[in-house]
């Protein structure tokens, strides 16, 4: 048998070698690692699904599943990677590690370590550009007739800013480190001002006038999901219809195609935030008891990560007076399963920037902070996070400088040698979690005699899981679980003489405690984890009779009795 594969965690994988290392791992590890296309993307390329668990215990679709999904966005590169660490954690830990084999015989990992090749392929180009999501041309197929077209002009493989002098430019240098491009005061004049364009060249550039040309491939895939999908003049990005486009599509079709997916985390970058639904609506509106079940997954989350967790709503919006909507709002609106969005890495953080609001902070802050950034840069960086200034030659705004922060490369992920840092955060809270999910297990099964052929049959299941079999109120409320599915199998001879041979049993509560043992009232129902399907059967003594139950999120269980 191979051995497993070493992943290099410092770089990124194009697709080819992407899609070989997945192929290793399926070879090195079958019985245990599967890899699965789950649709190709709007070049054609494999979206590559790892399924991960241990067949030798049951089928996937009769296991809880957890769904953990990267690189949706292009240019967020490092959500691929911390998938592909934690696929390697648990395929380095399945001899010895008993949490990972805990998991991986009782429950299921779907892993898509990159939702959008086609993007990634292009911010990993030789030349590279960074869009937003997918490379189909999106709203029109159209080259720009004006304007700044962003692109690598100088050929170095890095999208940087371009600094070109004007009186009427908005930044100016920083007195003390001129390298550092600073706003210019209100009112200052006489100094030496400039303004800062970003890396490109221009279309019928008139010598005067510069706008920005947006990417001709405008789409966010993000925004193309079925929950309070809304039309472009509403959100940027959201394509012609609730999942227009391939790689949503596929996403969307396999999550509804295996109701066993409980819970589900998709790794974004950036700002070193773990995010909770909802993003449409306060927490003063959520179902209350989702609302605690949240906080306490993800206050784990935070303990477990260092990164802290904040509500999408309240906290984390691109503009005050706006909401965006995406992946947490379908499957947990739609579908009911708990969903985070990860957003890896703070640049800011590591330069020993404290106290910040996230998306705040972006659009000001003390220029303190810059300097911060800058000496962190020179000493932790090579100088390669702001890259120095350095003439060109720009074929239509003739002598500028090019340099700045490196957004891609440090920015929107990590320097090389921390990218595994960032990456080793999560598998620790990504274990709670898929243990966290609710499992159906047998309890008893009882076969009793009523007369010469006619026998009571009992079968009782219970949850053995930490959340309840339909994983969340807003499950209940959408009508997205059913409850506990019990079957009878009836052999040749042996005949149903009351009871049905599909019963649609109680939902199981997990072993969560509901209040704390100071609460005012105890819970009513102390042994709502359980339940008990009964049929009286009429047949020869020694026939075998089979019985399953299935709870959508709790996976399935099967066993046989004999009438005796």
């Amino acid at each position: 048998m191979p051995a497993i594969p070493v992943p290099r965690f410092d770089v990124f994988y194009r697709h080819a070698e992407l899609t070989r290392l997945l192929q290793d791992y399926a070879a090195a590890l079958p019985g245990l690692v599967e890899l699965r296309s789950i649709g190709r993307s709007h070049e054609g390329r494999d979206i590559w699904l790892v399924v991960v668990t241990d067949l030798a215990t049951g089928a996937d679709t009769d296991k809880p599943g957890f769904w953990v999904d990267g690189n949706i966005h292009a240019a967020e590169l490092t959500a691929s990677t911390a998938c592909l660490y934690w696929l390697h954690h648990l395929a380095a830990g399945w001899p010895d590690d008993p949490q990972v084999r805990q998991l991986l015989t009782t429950r299921v990992v779907y892993l898509c370590p990159r939702l959008n090749p086609d993007g990634a392929e292009l911010a990993l180009a030789d030349r590279p550009r960074h869009i937003r999501s997918s490379t189909r041309p999106y709203p029109f197929d159209e080259e720009p007739v004006e304007g700044l077209v962003r692109e690598d002009v100088d050929g170095d493989g890095r999208l940087l800013t371009m600094r070109v002098p004007d009186p009427h430019g908005p930044y100016k240098k920083h007195p003390d480190e001129p390298r550092l491009m600073v706003p210019r005061e209100p009112g200052e004049f006489g100094g030496e001002y400039y303004r800062l364009i970003p890396e490109g060249h221009l279309v019928n550039y008139d010598g005067l006038m510069v706008t920005l040309n947006p990417d001709k491939e405008g789409l966010d895939l993000n925004r193309n999901f079925p929950a309070y999908w809304r039309q472009e003049f509403e959100q940027a990005g959201a394509g012609p219809y609730p999942a227009s486009e391939p790689e949503t599509r596929a996403m969307v079709d396999f999550l509804a195609g295996h109701p066993n997916i409980g819970a589900a985390v998709s790794f974004h970058t950036h700002s070193g935030v773990i995010l909770r639904p909802m993003g449409t609506q306060s927490d003063d509106d959520m179902t209350p008891e989702d609302l605690w079940i949240y906080r306490r997954l993800s206050d784990l989350g935070a303990r477990l990560t260092g990164y802290p967790a904040v509500s999408a709503f309240h906290e984390f919006k691109y503009h005050p007076k706006e909401i965006i909507t995406g992946t947490q709002d379908w499957v947990y609106e739609h579908l009911g399963a708990l969903f985070w969005t990860v957003e890896i890495w703070a640049p800011n953080k590591e330069a020993g920037i404290t106290g910040y609001q996230w998306i705040e902070w972006y659009r000001d802050h003390p220029v303190e902070d810059d300097l911060k950034l800058l000496k962190w840069s020179d000493e932790q960086c090579g100088g390669q996070a702001h890259v120095d200034w350095k003439p060109f030659r720009h074929p239509q705004l003739g002598m500028i400088e090019i340099g700045g922060w490196d957004k891609m490369n440090y920015w929107r992920n990590p320097p090389p040698h921390l990218r595994e840092r960032e990456a080793a955060r999560f598998p620790g809270w990504l274990m709670q979690l898929g243990l966290a999910l609710p499992r159906l297990e047998v309890l008893r099964t009882e076969v009793r005699a009523l007369g010469e052929d006619t026998w009571r049959v009992r079968f009782a299941v219970a949850n053995a899981g930490y959340l309840p079999s339909y994983v969340s109120k807003r499950a209940l409320e959408r009508k997205t679980a059913r409850g506990t599915v019990f079957r009878i199998v009836l052999p040749d001879g042996v005949t149903l003489v009351s009871g049905r041979e599909r019963e649609v049993g109680a939902h199981l509560e997990g072993h969560a405690p509901k209040t704390s043992q100071l609460a005012f009232l105890p819970p009513r129902e102390i042994t709502a984890d359980r339940a008990v399907a009964e049929w009286i059967v009429r047949g020869p003594r020694g026939a075998a009779i089979a019985l399953a139950a299935t709870a959508d999120r709790a996976g399935s269980v099967h066993t046989q009795v004999t009438l005796d």
